[in-house]
């Protein structure tokens, strides 16, 4: 069995959509980046990609290439999942958490969940979406940005 860690933090804006683990929030502000700046998925991205020493997002979807400027980031998870698949693995489980001031996350870490396992052709039960807060700490407290952490497993194909 094969691991992998995944990281990724972006600020709050105005006049961007909220978008995590492909759900979009009701919320006045949205995570600038490239893409869509989905934190969960691109952790979970760099968590499969560094188990299977396929280096990291950036290389795969650089933001110097305009063909990635604003896409949704299950197409990239989905891509993930096609190298990883490639290489001769399969996702054996994620677990990912989020890290967020506000909005509360409720019942959408679900459908969060829902979407991660379609997306990565697993069973739903193989995923684990967690939230917690910063207790008013750092710019994550102060609702200035929202965080994700993940790791990853793979077995070998059989």
């Amino acid at each position: 069995m094969l691991l992998g860690i995944g990281y990724d933090i972006h600020r709050l804006v105005e006049n961007r959509k909220l978008i995590l683990g492909g759900v979009e929030f009701d919320y006045p502000m949205g995570l600038h980046g490239h893409s869509d700046a989905d934190v969960v998925i691109h952790a979970i991205c760099d968590a499969l990609l560094g188990a299977a020493a396929l280096g990291d997002i950036g290389e795969h979807f650089p933001d110097t290439d305009n063909k990635w400027k604003g896409v949704a980031s299950k197409l990239l998870l989905i891509k993930v999942a096609d190298f990883i698949k490639e290489k001769g693995y399969r996702v054996n489980n994620i677990d990912v958490t989020i890290l967020a001031q506000k909005p509360k996350l409720g019942l959408k870490k679900t459908e969060m969940k829902k979407n991660i396992a379609e997306w990565l052709n697993i069973d739903v039960n193989r995923v684990n979406v967690k939230a917690t807060t910063m207790e008013g700490v750092d710019a994550i407290g102060r609702c200035e940005a929202i965080a994700a952490q993940a790791i990853a497993s793979l077995c070998e194909i059989a």
